[in-house]
């Protein structure tokens, strides 16, 4: 059997292609997997970058990038940080909520065929164990 590293490299890989094309097939045929950084953390209400950088592990850099370019594809604004006017929240638009509205769709129907594949409780526990694991990292 491959290693862990292996394995969840090919499932990442099956996931992504599976998740982008249907993604493309609806109308969203600019985003790539790389944008999944941004689009897969950030809240409905807007979130900081650094917060988007926490939460998918990537350098603030690269999250700027990728705020410019969705920001440029329509899907994300800055906007001013009721919090605190000197930081900059990203937000949304509504292409970007309809694109994440469609994305958890489509998560949670890969998802429902792995659960069929192995059944609903092993599928929970599997999800379970490989976060306790993630999280080491």
């Amino acid at each position: 059997m491959p290693d862990v590293g292996v394995l969840s490299a090919h499932l990442l890989s099956g996931f992504q292609k599976e998740l982008f094309t249907r993604l493309s097939e609806s109308g969203h045929g600019q985003l790539r997997p790389r944008h999944g950084a941004v689009m897969a953390h950030l809240g409905a209400d807007g979130s900081r970058a650094s917060e988007l950088s926490e939460r998918s592990g990537q350098h603030k850099q690269v999250i700027g990038t990728l705020i410019d370019e969705l920001e440029t594809l329509g899907y994300v604004i800055r906007q001013p940080d009721p919090a605190d006017r000197r930081a900059k929240l990203v937000v949304p638009t509504e292409r970007g909520r309809a694109e994440m509205v469609l994305a958890r769709r489509i998560v949670g129907e890969i998802e429902g065929r792995f659960a069929e594949l192995v059944g609903a409780e092993r599928f929970a526990e599997f999800k379970a164990v490989f976060d306790e694991i993630a999280r080491t990292y």
